[in-house]
């Protein structure tokens, strides 16, 4: 008859191996649980360039008010234009080196951002 008991060590071993998976896989799925969700809009495929939208509306908010009129269909043509191929740090550091800069709440930004912080607020 073989003695067919599991060790201390083998038993802690295992469970805190089941303990890593469980806490890595809530770590992977947890945050898409309780991400805020946005309405559906037109510029989704934009918006989702941005890392923290709810600041960015805070932005866009500031940049709008400082416009009579903003054509949000208009920027989102030029934005996606200067993203085909290109990523938001690729596009911003373009903007900056080209000196499109726009003034928003004190600070002087990238112009695809606070276009693109604008169309979060619209």
């Amino acid at each position: 008859m073989s003695d067919e008991r599991i060790s201390r060590r083998t038993m802690v071993l295992g469970g805190g191996v089941a303990a890593a998976l469980g806490a890595t896989a809530l770590g992977l799925t947890l945050p898409r649980l309780l991400a805020h969700r946005y309405a559906p809009t037109p510029y989704d495929d934009l918006l989702q360039q941005l890392t923290d939208r709810d600041v960015a509306i805070q932005v866009g908010r500031a940049v709008r008010a400082r416009l009579t009129k903003f054509d949000d269909k208009k920027v989102a043509r030029e934005l996606r234009q200067r993203f085909e191929r290109r990523n938001l740090a690729e596009v911003l550091d373009a903007d900056s080196a080209e000196g499109r800069l726009a003034e928003a709440g004190g600070w002087v930004l990238p112009r695809s951002l606070t276009d693109l912080c604008a169309l979060a607020a619209g």
